[in-house]
């Protein structure tokens, strides 16, 4: 669930072009996103996820859950804060495209529909 949720603050502004609605739930899952990024926060999903490790019998990860699955990938050694930033402008950036797609395509119904 928690890779979903990081892949829909990433990627979720496509899933507009088919269901409008979905901006609803993922302009705040990108908001938040960003701002973990930017803040250099933990994201609250990754204790609740060690936690719920631990009730099944699993053990926990320590720092958080991008680094620790996609640590060498999202954060290689030597990653500085002027690094972070980027990747939270692309992350911005991916939405701006899909946002941006979504108005394209509203704007060629409206003039097929006058």
């Amino acid at each position: 669930m928690h890779f979903a949720f990081a892949a829909f603050a990433v990627l979720g502004g496509f899933l507009t072009w088919r269901w409008r609605r979905a901006a609803f739930a993922h302009l705040p899952a990108l908001a938040w996103g960003a701002w973990v990024e930017i803040s250099h926060s933990i994201c609250p999903l990754t204790p609740l996820e060690n936690h719920l490790r631990e009730l099944g019998g699993e053990a926990g990860y320590r720092g958080e859950f991008l680094s620790h699955y996609l640590g060498l990938v999202l954060y290689p050694p030597g990653l500085t804060a002027d690094v972070q930033w980027v990747l939270a402008a692309v992350l911005l950036a991916i939405n701006v495209v899909a946002y941006g797609g979504l108005w394209l395509r509203h704007r060629r119904r409206a003039r097929r529909a006058a």
